[in-house]
């Protein structure tokens, strides 16, 4: 006598139970792949905005310095204008195009030759700018994403410790504590800080929260007319 057919609960399938459990684990790793994406996104922004603001800065630094060690070339000075430099501006002059023999403190007339780098501040942001005096005032916005300029003034070439944007533990070749020079006419050594803040990203406790930072960025020069040894 045949076999019956088997019934309908034998055949294989999900039970509506079975088929809930398999959409609540699809579902928890979708949010698991979405925060992990996210994380993702909030990181590389970072490193995005990190990357072009240290190379923005690095670029304005690295023109500051060269500027500032040809300061007082052609000249009988070191080209600091004392009345004009600061903490957070320097201003230098240069007599770039002086032939042999022909050295001067009077004739840093020409383009390029009497400069002058400051921070400059609108509306909560901070730039860096370059004036160009002999050529009606004209204007360079270097970098964009700075928090803050620092420069130092030395009789002697130095050596530091960084801290909170600027040099500190501030020592001549001997280990000897030295002092910034009284009348920046006098100073053969400068020390330059920029810091960059970067803003947080994301949301304190969400995947990839960035929090913010500060970088800083130090570069010394030594002026022209200065004597040191070490350049």
């Amino acid at each position: 006598m045949p076999k019956r057919n088997q019934s309908h609960d034998d055949i294989a399938g999900f039970t509506l139970l079975e088929l809930l459990i398999a959409m609540t684990i699809t579902l928890v790793l979708l949010g698991v792949a979405s925060g992990i994406l996210a994380s993702s996104f909030r990181i590389r922004t970072r490193e995005n905005q990190k990357t072009e603001a240290l190379a923005d800065a690095q670029r304005g630094l690295n023109l500051i310095t060269r500027e500032v060690a040809n300061s007082g070339y052609g000249l009988t000075d070191n080209g600091i204008v004392s009345a004009d430099s600061g903490l957070t501006s320097i201003r230098v002059r240069a007599n770039l195009n002086a032939s042999d023999g022909e050295i001067t403190s009077s004739l840093a007339t020409d383009k390029d030759e009497d400069v002058k780098y400051m921070l400059y501040t609108d509306s909560g942001n901070s730039y860096i700018v370059r004036l160009d005096v002999n050529v009606a005032a004209q204007e360079m916005v270097l970098a964009n994403r700075v928090d803050a300029l620092n420069i130092r003034y030395y009789p002697d070439r130095v050596y530091y410790t960084t801290s909170t944007c600027d040099v500190t533990n501030v020592v001549d070749a001997s280990g000897n504590p030295i002092s910034e020079v009284t009348q920046k006419s006098n100073a053969k050594y400068i020390v330059i800080s920029v810091c960059v803040t970067l803003p947080a990203v994301g949301t304190p406790g969400s995947n990839g929260y960035q929090p913010d930072s500060r970088v800083q960025l130090v570069s010394d020069a030594t002026l022209r007319n200065s004597d040191l040894v070490n350049y």
